[in-house]
């Protein structure tokens, strides 16, 4: 006696993992095109309807932000003459994005204290500029050790993530800030093969809308944030 296998149990028997937005396809075309109970065509057609969000997640891919390579930078105005550079050299988080949903998201720490401008040996002066800007005039790194931005949206131009929005907190303040990835790219990390994607993420704040107005208007309210990250794939 020859027992036939059902489609469905055939398709989910096959290793590897079956391509759900095949089957669904082929539910879809046998409840439109094959003749048969109307009982059983509904049953395949709710079946396929089904498998279709799960087909959807199936695309979602997170990484893990690599510390060594993901540096959250900022420039500001300085008595109106030079732009002063400064970098936060710990930051950790994760993001995801899916292709097919054109969804993602972004979850981003900084440890304050990590802040660097590059003048760390105070000389001469009662304190670095560096110990200054830890200070509570400006990021009082010891009531707020961490700087967080927690993602809303995600926008994307064809497969790439193009654009972010969501919430940046920095002294206890949440504010709502938009940023553009300049630059955003996957590819192969050489060195554990996984999946790897990167890039630069820029955008414009005003420190006084978080209560940061030490020193202002002889240091801008304007800042100008690159950051520069990289992750591998979970």
């Amino acid at each position: 006696m020859i027992v036939r296998q059902h489609p469905l149990a055939a398709a989910t028997d096959c290793h590897p993992r079956p391509d759900l937005e095949g089957v669904t396809a082929i539910f879809l075309a046998s409840t439109f095109h094959s003749k048969g109970d109307l009982s059983v065509k509904k049953h395949l057609f709710a079946l396929a309807v089904a498998a279709l969000p799960l087909a959807a997640m199936a695309q979602s891919e997170s990484y893990t932000l690599d510390t060594y390579h993901t540096y959250p930078n900022f420039m500001v105005e300085h008595w109106g003459l030079s732009m002063m550079h400064g970098q936060f050299g710990k930051a950790n988080g994760k993001f995801a994005f899916d292709k097919t949903a054109k969804s993602g998201s972004v979850d981003l720490s900084i440890d304050t204290a990590s802040l660097s401008t590059g003048d760390n040996d105070k000389g001469s002066r009662p304190r670095s500029r560096d110990e200054h800007l830890r200070s509570a005039d400006f990021f009082n790194v010891a009531e707020f050790p961490r700087i967080t931005f927690k993602s809303t949206k995600v926008t994307f131009a064809g497969d790439m993530p193009s654009a972010v929005e969501g919430n940046l907190t920095l002294l206890g303040v949440s504010k709502p800030v938009s940023l553009t990835f300049e630059r955003f790219k996957c590819g192969a990390n050489p060195f554990n093969k996984k999946a790897r994607c990167g890039g630069n993420a820029v955008g414009k704040i005003k420190r006084s809308d978080f209560g940061m107005k030490a020193a202002l208007p002889a240091v801008g309210d304007e800042i100008a944030l690159n950051i520069e990250f990289e992750g591998d794939k979970d």
